[in-house]
C-alpha cells in the first residue's frame, strides 16, 4: 500500500506502508543508531515524533519480547529506507511490520532517508503528516503546518504511570522515581546497584514522595518540552536540599528549571548512540546514547551554585550539571544505553555514592 510523508516545508516523500494504516501528524527527527530499533521504538522519549532511521536496512532482527524499553512502541510513526523481507534472529517471535500493526503504528519504507536527514539537519526538526489513506499533497502539507509540534505541549502525561508502582522491592537504597516516561533499563541499572524502587506518577507532590523516606529521588527521561510539564520542576523545587536528586535527559531539564535555569529547543536534537561527551572533571570522553530535542541553557544557570560537569563535543551544549552546595546532579545523555555503548554507566555509581554520603551525614 502506498504511503506519503508530507513535511511542513512542502517536501513530499512517497513510499510503501508497513504496519498500521491511517494518518497522523508529528515532528520528524532522525536517529543515527545502527542497531537497536526495537529499543528506539519503545523509548517513551519519542512520544510525539516520527523517527527516521539513518541506517538503511531495518527489521532484519525481527521483534522479541525482551528488548523493549516500555510496555509498547511510543513513536508516532517509523520512517526507513528498506524493510527486511526476512527476520533472522533466534530470539525473534514476530516481524517488525506485524509488531507495528498490532500497536497501531504507521511505518513507511522506500524513503530516501539520507535526503530526509540532510533536510532536517539544514532546516531543523520539521512537523509532518504520515498517511496511508490521503494522497492529496497540498492537503497533507497544510495539515503538517497546522499541527501542534512539540513546543509547549505536555507529553509527559501521555507516558507516565497512572498510579504508584514498586520495582525491585528489596535493596539497600530506597529510591523514589518520578516517572516522566522512564526506560526499563534505567530501572534495571538502579536495581543492579542494590536499589529498591518506588515509581510515582509525574504529577505526584513532593510531600507524598517524602512520606516513603527515600534515600534518593530519580528524575526520569521523557518526551517533549519540559516547560509543558511545569508541575514536575515545581515538585523538584520542593525536594531540593531534602534528599539526593539524580536526573537523566528530561530529568536534567526538570532539574535545570527547578534551579532557576531556562530550556530551549535544539535545531534537530540529539538522537543516536554515537555522541561524544566530555567529563570536565576527569577529561575523559564517553561515546553516549542521546534522545532529546530540548536542552538547558548553560548561560541561564547560576554559576555560583551550579557546576557544569559534562559538555557535548559536537555542539558544546550542556550535558551535565551538579549543585555545589546540595546533593543534586544530572546528565543529558542516557548512561543506561539500550541501545548503544556502555561508556557512561559510571554515572549510576555516582548516584549510589551520593546517597551513601548523604546517609552517613544523617547518622
Amino acid at each position: 500500500m502506498k504511503a506519503i510523508l508530507a513535511l511542513e516545508d512542502g517536501t513530499i516523500f512517497e513510499g510503501k506502508s508497513f504496519g498500521a494504516e491511517g494518518e497522523i501528524a508529528a515532528e520528524v527527527v532522525f536517529n543515527t543508531s545502527m542497531s537497536g530499533y526495537q529499543e528506539i521504538l519503545t523509548d517513551p522519549s519519542y512520544k510525539g515524533q516520527f523517527v527516521c532511521m539513518t541506517y538503511p536496512l531495518i527489521g532484519n532482527c525481527g521483534v522479541n519480547s525482551e528488548d523493549v524499553e516500555s510496555k509498547k512502541p511510543q513513536v508516532e510513526g517509523f520512517v526507513i529506507k528498506e524493510l527486511a523481507s526476512l527476520d533472522s534472529n533466534w530470539r525473534a517471535n514476530k516481524d517488525l511490520g506485524s509488531y507495528l500493526k498490532e500497536n497501531d503504528i504507521i511505518g513507511i519504507e522506500g524513503v530516501d532517508t539520507r535526503s530526509l536527514t540532510i533536510l532536517i539537519r539544514e532546516k531543523g526538526s520539521l512537523k509532518a503528516v504520515l498517511s496511508t489513506k490521503n494522497f492529496n499533497k497540498k492537503s497533507l502539507i497544510k495539515k503538517a503546518r497546522d499541527s501542534k509540534g512539540l513546543i509547549g505541549q505536555d507529553l509527559v502525561k501521555k507516558v507516565t504511570i497512572s498510579g504508584k508502582r514498586d520495582y525491585n522491592r528489596k535493596g539497600k537504597y530506597k529510591v523514589a522515581v518520578i516517572d516522566c516516561g522512564v526506560k526499563y533499563n534505567i530501572l534495571r541499572e538502579l536495581a543492579q546497584r542494590d536499589c529498591q524502587l518506588k515509581l510515582f506518577p509525574a504529577k505526584t507532590k513532593a510531600a507524598e514522595i517524602l512520606k516513603i523516606k527515600p534515600d534518593g529521588v530519580f528524575l526520569s527521561n521523557g518526551p517533549g518540552d519540559p516547560e509543558g510539564a511545569a508541575y514536575v520542576p515545581e515538585t523538584v523545587k520542593q525536594l531540593l536540599g531534602k534528599v539526593p536528586l539524580f536526573g537523566i535527559c528530561l530529568g536534567q531539564q526538570m532539574l535545570g528549571l527547578a534551579l532557576g535555569g531556562k530550556t530551549y529547543k535544539l535545531k534537530f536534537g540529539h538522537h543516536g548512540a554515537n555522541h561524544p561527551v566530555k567529563d570536565l572533571k576527569t577529561n575523559k570522553i564517553a561515546i553516549t546514547v542521546q534522545n532529546h530535542n530540548f536542552c538547558v541553557d548553560i548561560d541561564s544557570l547560576n554559576k555560583n551554585d551550579i557546576e557544569v560537569t559534562h559538555i557535548n563535543l559536537n555542539d558544546n551544549t550542556l550535558e551535565g550539571i551538579k549543585h555545589k552546595k546540595i546533593s543534586a546532579f544530572s546528565v543529558q545523555f542516557h548512561p543506561e544505553a539500550s541501545p548503544g555503548p556502555n561508556d557512561a554507566k559510571y554515572i549510576f555509581d555516582d548516584f549510589i555514592k551520593l546517597m551513601r554520603k548523604h546517609s552517613a551525614k544523617k547518622k
